[in-house]
């Protein structure tokens, strides 16, 4: 029986809201070291970018500051060329002087107005033609636009020497207001980081020197890996689009920090550690409440949900449990039912003998695994069809105690069944009135041909009786063929009143070339009508189990769809072929034909009901046959006639299997 509800007590309430605490202040916590640990990040971030920002304007100050020196040197060194005597002496003394103290200026060159070499310093390394005559590059360019300013002008930055990058810086010199020539400093570009950014710098950062289009033309660290951040200033002087970019390394030495990442995840764990024991010292003597509530409550949404009838007994048979599906079927309340012994109130009085076996058989373990049906009555006396599955039941230690029943209520199903089979025979008969009817002008005429031979006969002998001819031996031929038309006749109409007679299906011995024969019997004069051969190959076969009748009506309706079909055939070639085999354990017949053949795509739909090929068909012959044949247990199927000529025709095939009466 369903155990009682049990109430919730107030205590579960309060130990809810007691574990509840705990979990909301680890939640706090956490979200309070989560916030602390970002804010320090987001600190040191800051920092590390105002560092950052520092150093690089401080870098950018210093290349300025020494840019700006050697700007002053080579203006000063213009200008005393412009106005003292011996100018090249003057230009080597200072130039050389200034490669020595600026290590940065890789040569200095002394051009003509017409941006000649009148002299270059060091002379051993002396550029390429392109910096000797200032060709259209970016020296020529910057010598160009010094000489239409007047003053100094940075080139544009280009690559030489193993693709090193390199700027010029151009100071004019003039003599008396005229452009007398053209000084040069070239500053290789990767010389002047490495000379200019001191060692310090590069233990944290990564210097280089690009321009818009992220184009490197020199760079110098001393450390690998990826970068954190990164900053970038204009590098004007020279410009053109070059940029300073310095990018920031994390320093490794972050101990203190993860010291306090370290010990906030040690405490976090050690809170959740102490509020596990908590928790589980709380819920220790609550969870056996809580899983028996749980159980009730799952126990009692699935008997209110289930509409299979439930039924449980113990090992002699006393009702022990049965769910409210169980007394909606029976119409018997659960205190009713329960604790019952045999015989069940819901036991149907006229079955008692067989219910009381399949009971003890139930008992005894013999119970069919695949259910039984039997029938019970209601408490109103109303009698009703049940299918009913019977399982051990099994309890939590593993031992049988009892059986648990599954009872189905199938009374709609079985008389939804009987009802389609009735409907079946009824459309087998319609179906063999209407192939009697298409058939019924061709027998109308063969069964005139032997009543006009009696008549003629019967004639002949009123004849010979009439003249007075008293001779037997010339009468009795006569009287002879008279019978022989007669019985003619009668064979006719018998099998004609056996095939359209409606009885129920009965399988029961017989031929099957008898079966052919009589088929043959009723076919055989529209086969001639419509100039078509028939040919049957039936070889010694044992008798099968078969409703001859339904049989008949299957080959017919096959035999008369293969001559359909071969009306657009010429009359030389209409030829249906009737055949059948041993093979194995089954008999298979073969009714082939030279028509017009099946498509592939209304092949898969041939034995639909209803679906017709025939403009005046109905649809139903092939779904009768098909039904027909499994009721008999057997397949029938239809596939393309590959041994005519033209490819043409179809072969319906069907099997029958061998049984034993």
């Amino acid at each position: 029986m369903t155990p009682p509800e049990i109430p919730m007590p107030t205590t579960n309430r309060r130990l809810r809201w007691l574990l509840a605490l705990p979990k909301l202040g680890i939640v706090l916590l956490l979200a309070a070291l989560l916030s602390l640990l970002w804010l320090l990040h987001r600190n040191e971030i800051e920092e590390e970018r105002s560092a950052l920002i520092k150093d690089v304007l401080w870098l950018e100050q210093n290349l300025r500051f020494h840019l700006a020196s050697n700007e002053e040197q080579l203006e000063q060194l213009a200008l005393e060329m412009g106005t003292l005597p011996d100018a090249e002496r003057l230009f080597r003394l200072r130039a050389s002087h200034m490669l020595r103290n600026t290590p940065e200026i890789s040569q200095i060159l002394w051009l003509t107005p017409q941006a000649m070499v009148v002299d270059a310093l060091p002379t051993a390394h002396l550029p390429d033609e392109e910096i000797e005559t200032f060709g259209p590059t970016a020296g020529r360019r910057a010598f160009d636009m010094a000489r239409r300013l007047g003053k100094r002008v940075y080139s544009e930055p280009f690559f030489l020497e193993g693709n090193r990058a390199f700027i010029e810086v151009l100071i004019p010199v003039f003599q008396r207001r005229q452009l007398h020539g053209m000084l040069v400093a070239i500053y290789p570009l990767d010389t002047l980081l490495a000379d200019q950014v001191p060692w310090w710098f590069t233990a944290k950062y990564k210097v280089e020197l690009v321009d818009d289009n992220n184009t490197q033309y020199a760079s110098k660290t001393n450390i690998t890996g990826n970068g954190d951040q990164s900053y970038e200033i204009p590098f004007d002087p020279p410009g053109y689009g070059l940029r300073l970019r310095v990018t920031s390394y994390r320093t490794p030495d972050n101990s203190l920090q993860r010291l306090l990442v370290g010990a906030i995840l040690v405490l976090g764990t050690g809170v959740f550690w102490s509020l596990w024991l908590v928790r589980k010292l709380m819920k220790k003597h609550n969870q056996a409440e809580e899983a028996l509530r749980a159980e009730h409550a799952f126990r009692s949404a699935m008997e209110d949900s289930l509409t299979v009838g439930m039924r449980a007994r113990n090992l002699e048979g006393r009702v022990i449990y049965v769910n409210p599906a169980f007394c909606r079927m029976t119409g018997f309340s659960r205190d009713e039912l329960v604790d019952r012994v045999p015989p069940m109130p819901y036991w149907a009085p006229e079955h008692l003998a067989a219910t009381y076996a399949m009971h003890d058989a139930v008992l005894a373990g013999a119970a069919p695994e695949d259910g039984f049906e039997i029938t019970f009555v209601r408490k109103n006396g109303e009698r009703f069809h049940a299918l009913v599955y019977e399982a051990k039941l099994i309890d939590g230690n593993g031992q049988h105690t009892g059986w648990m029943a599954s009872v189905l209520d199938i009374t709609e199903r079985k008389r939804a069944e009987e009802l389609a089979r009735q409907q079946q025979a009824q459309l087998q008969f319609t179906s063999r009135l209407v192939t009697m009817g298409e058939m019924a002008s061709t027998l109308a005429h063969e069964l005139n041909q032997p009543l006009a031979a009696i008549a003629s006969y019967n004639t002949g002998c009123l004849n010979l009786i009439n003249q007075g001819d008293n001779n037997l031996d010339n009468i009795k031929p006569a009287l002879e063929k008279l019978g022989a038309q007669a019985q003619r006749a009668g064979k006719i109409i018998r099998r004609v009143h056996d095939f359209v007679r409606r009885s129920e299906p009965k399988r029961a011995p017989c031929a099957l070339a008898d079966v052919i024969d009589d088929c043959m019997g009723f076919i055989e004069p529209d086969a001639r009508k419509q100039q078509i051969r028939i040919d049957t190959d039936i070889p010694a076969l044992p008798d099968i189990l078969a409703d001859r009748v339904l049989l008949e009506q299957v080959l017919l309706n096959l035999i008369r769809n293969g001559m359909d079909a071969m009306n657009d055939t010429p009359p030389g070639e209409r030829q249906l072929q009737i055949s059948a085999l041993c093979d194995g354990p089954e008999i298979r017949i073969s009714v082939s034909d030279q028509g017009c053949g099946i498509s592939p795509e209304i092949r898969d739909q041939l034995f639909t009901a209803f679906f017709t090929t025939k403009p005046a068909g109905m649809g139903i012959g092939l779904s009768i046959c098909r039904s027909i044949i499994e009721f008999h247990r057997g397949r029938l199927w239809a596939e393309a006639n590959h041994t005519t000529t033209d490819g043409h025709g179809t072969i319906f095939h069907f099997t029958l299997p061998l049984e034993s009466s």
